[in-house]
């Protein structure tokens, strides 16, 4: 599968896990060698989406390939690249839980395991941008006020943030994970409202008990799932 199957693939998965609206959302990915950027063109209908529509640029948000313009978001992915070198994918929704804890301007603790296997801590939300950054270059300082936050965390111990009052950003080593992260924190954002709405005063899991779930599955001595061939 060449690198524009798998971000038209990736961007078509997050309308089948219901993760967009209309056009609100979109996915992207890397070719590092090249220094090439892949994405959905801005407000283009899912369903008729091919992967010939979506647009080729270069690291300076310039377009190389295509006759549509770039998603909007393009200098946000372009700035997680920039500041995550070890990632290939970028995924960028507003579904409905997780966008909604990012309106609330919240972190989405880590109440069990299921959060634990895929996150290895709370979902953190990004300091509000203030309104030089908002009104010059807004994408490209959304994706800087994203790495400022990450500062001190591991972008592949957690694969997702939340952009206070706009939505999440998730990614991965690849645009399939990219997706698959974007869903799966949906799904851990949905789990968080049902438990502080049956419990307000709910806790965090223990450090020891997030690390065993996370680390079973993930690292240099995960043992969860076959051996790889």
């Amino acid at each position: 599968m060449t690198l524009r199957e798998q971000v038209l693939e990736a961007n078509l998965s997050l309308v089948s896990h219901g993760l967009v609206v209309e056009t609100f959302g979109n996915a992207s990915a890397i070719d590092r060698e090249r220094g090439l950027v892949i994405i959905k063109p801005s407000g283009v209908d899912y369903a008729q989406l091919t992967a010939a529509e979506l647009v080729v640029t270069d690291l300076n948000c310039e377009v190389v390939e295509g006759d549509k313009r770039p998603s909007s978001d393009l200098a946000t992915h372009i700035e997680l690249y920039k500041a995550f070198p070890e990632i290939g994918g970028v995924a960028h929704t507003h579904s409905r839980h997780a966008t909604a804890w990012a309106q609330a301007r919240r972190e989405i603790p880590c109440f069990g395991t299921t959060h634990a296997d895929y996150f290895r801590g709370a979902i953190p939300v990004t300091e509000e941008m203030m309104h030089e950054e908002i009104a010059t270059d807004y994408e490209k300082n959304t994706g800087l006020a994203i790495a400022r936050r990450f500062a001190h965390i591991d972008p592949l111990t957690m694969p997702a943030v939340l952009v206070a009052g706009h939505a999440p950003f998730a990614w991965g080593r690849n645009v399939t994970e990219a997706a698959h992260f974007a869903f799966l924190l949906e799904e851990v954002a949905r789990l968080a409202f049902m438990t502080i709405t049956i419990e307000g005063a709910a806790m965090a899991i223990s450090d020891s008990l997030r690390d065993k779930h996370f680390l079973r599955k993930h690292g240099p001595k995960a043992y969860y799932g076959q051996e790889k061939t």
